[in-house]
């Protein structure tokens, strides 16, 4: 297919049109929010995600393969991002003592901190960037029409319920 054919069928076919407005949304507000967190905590959106995804975790451990999927990384990827959470104190590894072959990534206290650093950041960036150009009676629709879009098995209402409150989930 040609430029000009892609062109046509986006243009003629508004669902296409919603699905690449939807790519390039979340790219640009992804971009910022990852050049916020950089700029003013030193620390990556991943990694902030990790952080968090660690911090609501019944006890602040998620086995790694799980970890990858919740993140959207490869097994080599949360790898890479847990050696860097290692090396920087935020993250230890821990054995799973039900299966030798299996481990968890846990937070440790400097992980808290560095977490609740960030998330302030990251929350005005979510306002500024994304909640501030929809107009307000927009948002809980929208917000129902993307909760249809994640199935209800992949759903992780505790980090959506934290992602809002500042990471401290009223702790």
């Amino acid at each position: 297919m040609d430029t000009d054919e892609r062109r046509s069928l986006a243009t003629t076919d508004p669902g296409l049109e919603t699905w690449v407005r939807f790519l390039q949304a979340h790219a640009a507000v992804t971009r910022r929010l990852e050049a916020e967190l950089q700029g003013e905590c030193d620390i990556s959106l991943a990694e902030y995600e990790a952080l968090l995804h660690l911090d609501v975790a019944e006890g602040g451990q998620v086995r790694m393969s799980d970890l990858a999927g919740h993140l959207l990384l490869s097994r080599s990827g949360v790898t890479r991002l847990v050696d860097r959470l290692v090396a920087g104190g935020e993250v230890e590894r821990r054995t799973c003592p039900s299966d030798a072959r299996g481990s968890f990534a846990a937070i440790t206290d400097a992980g808290r901190a560095r977490l609740r650093a960030a998330a302030p950041i990251h929350l005005r960036g979510v306002r500024e960037h994304f909640l501030a150009r929809i107009p307000g009676d927009e948002v809980a629709p929208l917000g129902r029409t993307m909760g249809r879009l994640v199935p209800a098995g992949d759903r992780e209402d505790a980090v959506c319920d934290i992602a809002l409150t500042g990471a401290d989930g009223g702790r």
